[in-house]
């Protein structure tokens, strides 16, 4: 069946996306690229997910970018391919719509988190992470890929970290992997790095889960939430003088990413792409 419109149409999948900024970066790209194609929001329940992905020929939906809660669940409706990565991390944050229709599965989340590392100067050697959804799957492979030496993982669903776990010893046999069962069992006075991979401190009623006296003087805090720019977990770092970031420079560089999958032979603008990211974080918060 033939498209509907010439205008490809793109977009971030997930519940919810209304804080997403992704559009501002991919359409600002297309601009610059000059390229006849849109970048939406597509809010889509747990429940809908199913039915949302049968109506992408219809919509001329070429691309997605997946975020949570779908990123671990989208994998059972692909119908093209999957990368090794997509398959060893077990979850996907972006979607190629092939011609004939097919769905294949990538992930740049572990790309994006990456690059962004090395940009800040960081190789992290014993690590916790907060979480173990999609987004910690792909930073906890990322870590474990430049030869973390140990990663403690905790998740208020214990069979989660767990899980985790057991999927990354079997790609990364020598790195040291736990599955904690409190924040405390971090044991983050003898961390390099910390990650928050987890939602919370999303909604300004979230409670941070670190206290100040958690946190040694040589810890750098890395917290995925990019809105608000700063959650109370980086605000406390701040005001304890730690090094910190929170997840904007691996929204760029993912997207990046999924650009270049979607546009191929062309490639993301990248400039553009971050003072499109800065200013729409800018007029969010009127700063």
């Amino acid at each position: 069946m033939p498209k509907k419109t010439t205008k490809k149409i793109f977009g971030v999948l997930g519940y919810p996306v209304k804080h997403s900024l992704s559009p501002a970066m991919h359409n600002a790209a297309f601009r610059q690229l000059k390229i006849k194609a849109s970048y939406k929001k597509f809010e889509v329940r747990p429940e809908e997910l199913g039915r949302f992905l049968k109506t992408i020929e219809a919509k001329n939906i070429c691309g997605l970018n997946v975020t949570a809660p779908h990123k671990e669940k989208i994998l059972s409706y692909l119908t093209g391919y999957k990368t090794s990565a997509a398959d060893e991390i077990g979850a996907v944050n972006t979607i190629v719509v092939s011609k004939d229709n097919r769905l294949k599965g990538y992930n740049t989340d572990y790309l994006g988190f990456s690059k962004h590392l090395s940009g800040l100067g960081l190789r992290p050697k014993r690590i916790a992470i907060i979480g173990a959804g999609g987004a910690a799957k792909a930073v906890c492979f990322s870590l474990a890929k430049k030869g973390a030496s140990q990663i403690a993982i905790y998740d208020i669903d214990r069979y989660k970290s767990i899980s985790l776990m057991q999927r990354l010893q079997e790609s990364f046999p020598g790195c040291g992997l736990i599955a904690v069962d409190s924040i405390e069992g971090l044991e983050l006075s003898d961390k390099d790095l910390l990650v928050n991979a987890s939602p919370v401190g999303m909604k300004p009623e979230d409670r941070c889960l670190i206290t100040a006296a958690m946190l040694p003087s040589s810890i750098f805090v890395y917290d995925l939430i990019y809105n608000p720019a700063e959650t109370k977990l980086l605000s406390l770092a701040r005001q304890k003088g730690l090094r910190y970031s929170n997840g904007l420079g691996m929204l760029l560089y993912q997207g990046a990413e999924s650009f270049n999958l979607w546009m191929k032979p062309k490639k993301a603008p990248l400039a553009v792409m971050s003072a499109a990211l800065k200013q729409a974080l800018r007029k969010k918060f009127k700063v």
